[in-house]
């Protein structure tokens, strides 16, 4: 396992809570933990992101939130008018979820202009948006997951991402070595979805990841020697 140190492991964390039920005061307690231990970002669902940009004002933590989320079927323009929003709201990144039905089903150029749409969609309202493109793993096999990355660097995306967690699978190291190997050292490449421990995420960081998606983020901060 790579050593690593505190600060750079927290840098790393996207600290996320998207679930549908949780304690009335989730999210202030989601965003407390993030300054405190100075993460990348506090990943919300789009209902809460003004509120978690309210608490994170000034903080130099980042508040982000999903489009399309989780299954990706929404129409382009749904995707595009959400991110848009979002971004007024106050969310700096925004994970989109990739419509893998229409991966397989139309041609590869119409997938990139619809990529492009929705990568500028949100950074022509603020340029220091981070984009990042959920490719659901788990579904797709390995030629798939390639030309999903390919289509999304092309299309100007700053990450590719594993999973939403909502999958029948998350994150795997082999899944982040493959995408890393397709969009080499200058894109993005977030692992998400079941990385519940210090080794989980390490097995991804050492696998290729520059960001790790998971609600445990205390947790794996917790479990790192000083």
């Amino acid at each position: 396992m790579t050593a690593i140190t505190n600060r750079k492991l927290a840098a790393l964390i996207d600290h996320t809570f998207l679930k549908a039920a949780g304690s009335t005061d989730a999210v202030e307690v989601l965003c407390a933990e993030a300054q405190e231990y100075g993460f990348a970002c506090a990943m919300v669902n789009p209902a809460e992101v003004a509120k978690a940009a309210a608490l994170l004002d000034g903080s130099g933590v980042r508040v982000g939130t999903v489009v399309g989320f989780p299954l990706g079927q929404n129409t382009v323009r749904t995707k595009c008018a959400e991110a848009i929003e979002m971004v007024e709201a106050g969310a700096l990144d925004i994970d989109y979820v990739l419509n893998i039905r229409d991966l397989r089903s139309k041609p590869s150029e119409q997938i990139l202009e619809d990529l492009m749409l929705l990568n500028l969609a949100s950074k022509k309202i603020c340029d220091d948006v981070v984009t990042k493109l959920i490719i659901e793993c788990c579904y797709l096999t390995d030629d798939e997951k390639v030309l999903a990355c390919r289509l999304a660097k092309k299309a100007g995306f700053d990450f590719v991402k594993t999973s939403t967690g909502f999958g029948s699978g998350g994150a795997t190291p082999e899944d982040v070595a493959l995408m890393r190997k397709t969009v080499g050292k200058t894109m993005g490449v977030k692992a998400a979805g079941g990385i519940r421990t210090l080794e989980d995420a390490m097995k991804m960081i050492d696998a290729g990841a520059n960001r790790i998606g998971c609600s445990a983020g205390v947790s794996i901060m917790e479990a790192l020697p000083n």
